[in-house]
């Protein structure tokens, strides 16, 4: 019995553990649509900065990003059209990492 207890925490604890296989911590701005997209006038061959919301919070989609093309296809899709997504932002940075 005392083996099945002793297996049972060791498994509970592997299972969380593992917890996210995300690479990074991302805070979500769920059914989000995008105000404006203008070069980062700081930096502008570094990054995209990007207006989420009424309040028009400022985040940046960085040009360098592997998936640069594809977020930027979907910003321009939720400006133009008005179309809202699930923005995953890293936490710490103001870096749009994910839009589904």
């Amino acid at each position: 019995m005392k083996l099945l207890i002793h297996t049972i925490c060791f498994l509970m604890i592997t299972a969380s553990c593992s917890g996210n296989s995300s690479p990074q911590n991302l805070t979500w701005y769920n059914d989000s649509s995008i105000t404006n997209i203008i070069e980062d006038p700081e930096h502008p061959e570094e990054q995209m900065r990007i207006s989420i919301g009424i309040s028009a919070q400022v985040f940046y989609i960085s040009k360098k990003a592997p998936d640069y093309k594809s977020l930027m296809e979907k910003a321009d899709l939720s400006l133009k059209k008005n179309i809202s997504f699930d923005i995953g932002i890293e936490n710490k940075t103001n870096i749009i990492k994910r839009i589904k």
